[in-house]
C-alpha cells in the first residue's frame, strides 16, 4: 500500500486534513468571539460602551456589539384579479347601445413575505436592539421580547416583540450573523439573569477551549513526546 500512497498520495489522509482545517477556523473564530464578547461585558462592568455610537442611550443602557446589516419587515406582494370577464354591450333602442364594464372578479392578496428594505447600523445594547437606516429606523426593546427567529445558514433574523404588530428582522452578512447570533444570546442571558451568570458562562467556554480544539486524528493518538 505505501507504493499507491507514494503515486497517488493520501486522499482520505487529505481529506481528513482539510475537515480539519475548516474545523480549525471555526474554532479560532469562536476563540476571537468569546474574547470580544467578554471585552464587551467587562466594559459593561465598568459602566462603559463597548462599541462607539451616535445613539441617545437610557440611563444604565450600554452598547455591547455594533454592525451593519439590512433591515425587513412583514409585507404582501401584489395582489391580483381572478375570474374576470370582458366587457359587453346591451341594445337600448335601434342604433344606440349601452356599454357594460368588465367585471375585475375577486381580488386575491399577495403572498406574505418579508420586504427587504433599508442598508443601515445596527447597534445590540444591554436593553434593546436598534437598526438606524437612511429611511427606515426600528427597536425591539427586550422588555417587550417574545422571541427570535434565524435562517439555516445564521444570516437571517426576525424578531418578534409583543409591541410591534408585524414581525421584523435584519440581513446581515453570514460571518457577521454568526457573531450577532452569541452576542444577542449572551444580552439575553444578561436581561434574564444579570452580569454575574454572563461572567460565569464566559469562563466556563474559556476553561472548554483547549479541550475542543479540533486536532488530526494521528496527533490524538501519537504516543506523549513523539
Amino acid at each position: 500500500m505505501g507504493f499507491w500512497n507514494d503515486l497517488f498520495g493520501d486522499p482520505k489522509g487529505k481529506k481528513e486534513k482539510l475537515e480539519v482545517e475548516r474545523l480549525h477556523k471555526e474554532w479560532s473564530e469562536d476563540v476571537a468571539t468569546l474574547a470580544k464578547l467578554k471585552e464587551a461585558f467587562i466594559a459593561v462592568q465598568d459602566g462603559e460602551d463597548a462599541e462607539s455610537h451616535n445613539m441617545i442611550k437610557k440611563d444604565g443602557e450600554f452598547v455591547i456589539w455594533a454592525g451593519v446589516g439590512q433591515f425587513h419587515e412583514a409585507g404582501r406582494t401584489a395582489g391580483q384579479y381572478v375570474g374576470s370577464s370582458q366587457g359587453f354591450s346591451i341594445p337600448v333602442v335601434a342604433g344606440i347601445r349601452y356599454r357594460v364594464g368588465a367585471q375585475r372578479g375577486t381580488f386575491i392578496p399577495g403572498e406574505e413575505i418579508q420586504v427587504y428594505k433599508d442598508t443601515g447600523q445596527v447597534y445590540l445594547t444591554t436593553d434593546r436592539l436598534v437598526f438606524n437606516g437612511l429611511t427606515n429606523t426600528a427597536e425591539w426593546k427586550f422588555d417587550k421580547w417574545i422571541g427570535a427567529g434565524a435562517s439555516p445558514d445564521g444570516g437571517d433574523f426576525i424578531f418578534h416583540v409583543s409591541n410591534r404588530k408585524k414581525s421584523s428582522g435584519i440581513l446581515f452578512d453570514k460571518d457577521v450573523g454568526e457573531e450577532f447570533n452569541r452576542f444577542l444570546a449572551f444580552a439575553l442571558i444578561h436581561v434574564n439573569d444579570g452580569l454575574d451568570r454572563v461572567m460565569k458562562e464566559i469562563k466556563g467556554l474559556e476553561e472548554r477551549i483547549p479541550t475542543e480544539e479540533p486536532k488530526l486524528l494521528k496527533e490524538i493518538q501519537a504516543p506523549k513526546g513523539e
